[in-house]
């Protein structure tokens, strides 16, 4: 299977540019995995939709993560909407066939000692309610899957997850969602909401007006700055995870695996996507003073794993100099940075290239193809935020927090019925719009 030689970004030509239209019943704002996803259960139950993306479809996070498909680890709210998505992907593999790169391979979490042993144990809890083929591995076994490895006492392991290839198959989906009747426009930024009577009418983009009763704001990293120009306060972060691809290497794992260091991924050119196990890095701006004391207990547990930058590059989402309010008839922060392009921390790099030969002494320090970055936003309890918003009209679907990409199929057709009025066949409470205000204790998803 062939691949890009690069992340999706500005020089990717455009690929979706549908005429725009006049009204439509949804328009999309975004046109990550999220958004995409959305679009396209929304057109397939007949809905008029529309998909506005600055930038290029998957020219963002949901083109730059690692790849899993995973249900192992997952929120216990965020579960059975997993699951449901594995079951979408299963059926957008068989129509779209062998490009999408979906292949069921599993996930191994690898225990470096008692304490990530126990963790995993605890999980093992969620797993047996929802009835998920996870199971804890001893060491004889993992000696077994993964022979020339050195350090690991053990695992947690669920073999019905899977892998795909994040900047082929969004791409690919967005296609699909085309053919049910979906409009999706790249390089056309929506600079404001239209809003009369106290509710939404549609959206302003830098091409014109689209009438639309209704707005999905899926705008990953953008989204806070997006809601926040609209009197919608949505407590957002932002972190940067550097991650590389190797070139070619035996396959001595086909699936996905990861502990504190580092995690690999099995791709379809033949090498392993590499990045940090848990190590990320904050960019501090405006709003991490502004939502500090929301996020206090997630700094509290992932401190070591978080490096604090001093200031974001010009025109970040939480830049110092990017302005929180514009006209919409003025060109927006939307259009001043179209794909949000971090560069890779490359001494991380580095240290996952020592990581790997230290653990796979066999194989040596891997060659690497290429390397990248993206910007993952983040809830203070690291689960979404789905719901309708306090603005009549507008529903949100974000902070995925770097779990969005399997779990896009799931979350987009869930969000499709929520916009519809539909029963989404979930329970939605852990996700509402609200829970940052009304007093709730935050309660943080799982690190495992």
């Amino acid at each position: 299977m062939a691949l890009p030689g690069a992340q999706i970004g500005l020089d990717t030509p455009v690929r979706f540019a549908d005429p725009p239209p006049d009204a439509v019943d949804v328009a999309v704002i975004g046109g990550g995995v999220a958004g995409i996803c959305t679009a396209l259960y929304l057109a397939r139950a007949g809905q008029r939709v529309v998909v506005l993306e600055k930038g290029r479809v998957a020219g963002e996070q949901s083109g730059r993560n690692w790849g899993w498909v995973r249900q192992q680890g997952r929120d216990f709210a965020e579960l059975p909407i997993m699951m449901e998505a594995m079951r979408l992907w299963q059926g957008l593999a068989q129509e779209i066939g062998h490009g999408l790169g979906f292949r069921q391979t599993g996930v191994l979490y690898l225990a470096d000692n008692a304490a990530d042993m126990a963790r995993y144990e605890d999980w093992m809890a969620t797993a047996r309610t929802h009835g998920l083929d996870t199971r804890v591995m001893g060491r004889a076994e993992l000696d077994e899957k993964l022979p020339n490895a050195a350090g690991w006492i053990g695992g947690l392991w669920t073999g019905s997850d899977a892998r795909a290839e994040p900047f082929v198959a969004v791409p690919l989906i967005a296609q699909l969602a085309q053919a049910a009747g979906a409009r999706v426009i790249e390089a056309c930024a929506v600079r404001a909401l239209d809003i009369s009577a106290g509710r939404v009418t549609g959206v302003v983009t830098e091409n014109g007006r689209i009438a639309a009763e209704r707005v999905v704001l899926a705008g990953g990293a953008w989204s806070a700055l997006f809601a926040r120009a609209h009197g919608v306060r949505l407590p957002q972060l932002s972190v940067r995870a550097t991650v590389c691809a190797t070139e070619p290497l035996p396959e001595f794992w086909a699936g996905a695996a990861a502990d504190a260091r580092f995690a690999f991924r099995r791709r379809a050119d033949g090498g392993y996507t590499l990045a940090p196990g848990t190590f990320h890095e904050h960019f501090i701006g405006p709003d991490s003073f502004r939502n500090l004391r929301l996020f206090l207990p997630q700094i509290r547990r992932d401190l070591s794993g978080t490096r604090l930058l001093p200031r974001a590059p010009a025109g970040y989402p939480d830049g110092w100099g990017t302005p929180r309010r514009w006209a919409a008839d003025q060109p927006s922060p939307f259009e001043k940075m179209r794909v949000l392009n971090p560069a890779p921390n490359m001494k991380v790099i580095e240290k996952l290239r020592d990581a790997f030969a230290r653990t796979f002494p066999d194989l040596g320090r891997p060659a690497i193809a290429r390397a990248w970055a993206g910007m993952i936003e983040t809830t203070p309890d690291q689960v979404p935020v789905l719901d309708h918003t306090p603005l009549p009209g507008l529903t949100i679907l974000t902070g995925l927090s770097g779990h969005g990409f399997g779990i896009g199929p799931g979350v987009g057709r869930v969000t499709a019925d929520l916009v519809m009025g539909r029963d989404p066949g979930h329970d939605l409470h852990r996700f509402r719009f609200g829970r940052f205000s009304d007093g709730s204790a935050i309660e943080l998803g799982p690190s495992l």
